[in-house]
């Protein structure tokens, strides 16, 4: 496990996210200078050797600004509209200043369905990689204009940390309006001490970090400390900094201390067990007794249907499945050898029953080992 001080200088392959707040000045259009900084100091990190994505948001408020509209309207088709009208002018704005740097830029919209789909995640992962073998910097963002639930409950913090773990990367740097986390809010109690390293995961972060921030963003304190714990699942550290702190991307790259730095403790997954990991909609379920728990949880065993007391939802074969116990409590995940109808009928069965009540056996297990990854 490297050492803090040394998490960032050594990192290579970096995910920086910026809010809404500072791309768009508090909502005032685009803000030209600061999106140049930005552009710079990631043009200068690539003359050091390392890969670079962005994930931006703004679209929305830019929307807004050039619709005319003072206040972020709640019906979804306008929110729609606005990510439509303000992505153009937030992609034309990277380019024209990466483009300036010497860089090439890509844009890419993702949204959490194509990093639940396991084809489209492998195609996402592959053109991020390629975009980045190529000295490409890729400008993300969440693909609003088709999308309902991300719109409505999504964030681009949580977007940046699936990022994060798609390509692998070493750190996730979100860069917002804030000096980053303190014990309590400093507005309302004068006590509150900054915090300048932690744990990423540690619940105690959770507990301190507050609600909802600007009235722009969808975001707040909070999903950026969910958004350092679901990096660190892929052990990728993460640094929450004030944007317009200067040369803030450069000067945490040689390793000072600016901003709340997170530190994962894990090592890095495998990129398909990771892939489980990341899912936040399951096609379904398996409830297991006690005694698959054990094989699971203290033998590293894979799955089989005889452990199996009961199917929830409607999964087709090679989906993400949650493993639960019989109160309910999530033990793992996986990919699932059988559909949800056939695992219906073989819970509680012997492998030496299954081509007389199938007609057929794909493989002994529901999960293999192989496919299955431990929840925390």
């Amino acid at each position: 496990m490297k050492s803090s001080e040394t998490v960032l200088r050594d990192a290579r392959r970096i995910v920086i996210k910026v809010g809404s707040s500072l791309v768009t000045n508090e909502g005032r259009g685009l803000d030209e200078a600061a999106i140049r900084e930005w552009c710079r100091q990631m043009a200068e990190l690539v003359r050091q050797g390392r890969e670079v994505i962005m994930v931006s948001s703004g679209a929305i408020a830019e929307g807004m600004k050039r619709l005319g509209w003072t206040t972020r309207p709640q019906e979804i088709h306008e929110l729609q509209a606005a990510a439509a009208v303000g992505q153009m002018g937030l992609a034309q704005m990277y380019e024209t200043q990466l483009r300036a740097q010497g860089l090439g830029s890509a844009q890419v919209l993702l949204t959490h369905a194509d990093l639940a789909d396991r084809e489209r995640y492998l195609n996402a992962r592959s053109t991020l990689l390629t975009l980045l073998k190529l000295g490409v910097v890729p400008v993300i963002n969440e693909n609003d204009t088709v999308v309902n639930d991300e719109i409505k409950f999504g964030d681009n913090d949580t977007l940046g940390a699936l990022v994060a773990n798609l390509v692998e990367a070493d750190a996730l740097i979100i860069l917002t309006d804030q000096q980053g986390l303190y014990t309590a809010d400093p507005r309302k109690d004068p006590a509150a001490q900054f915090v300048h390293e932690g744990r990423a995961g540690d619940p105690a972060l959770e507990a301190m970090a507050g609600g909802a921030g600007s009235s722009l963003g969808r975001g707040g304190m909070i999903t950026k400390i969910l958004a350092a714990k679901r990096a660190a699942g892929s052990g990728a550290s993460t640094v929450i900094a004030w944007g317009r702190e200067t040369d803030a991307l450069l000067r945490l790259a040689q390793g000072q201390a600016i901003g709340t730095l997170l530190v994962a403790q894990t090592a890095k997954n495998a990129a398909r067990k990771q892939w489980m990991v990341d899912h936040l909609q399951l096609k379904g379920a398996v409830v297991v007794d006690a005694g698959a728990v054990k094989k699971l949880r203290d033998e590293g065993k894979s799955l089989l249907p005889i452990g199996m007391v009961a199917v929830d939802g409607n999964f087709s074969r090679g989906d993400v499945i949650a493993v639960r116990d019989e109160a309910g409590v999530e033990i793992a995940r996986g990919l699932a050898n059988y559909a949800s109808a056939e695992a219906r009928l073989l819970c509680r069965k012997s492998s030496v029953e299954f081509e007389s009540l199938l007609g057929y056996m794909a493989e002994p297990e529901m999960l293999h080992r192989d496919n299955l990854v431990l929840s925390r």
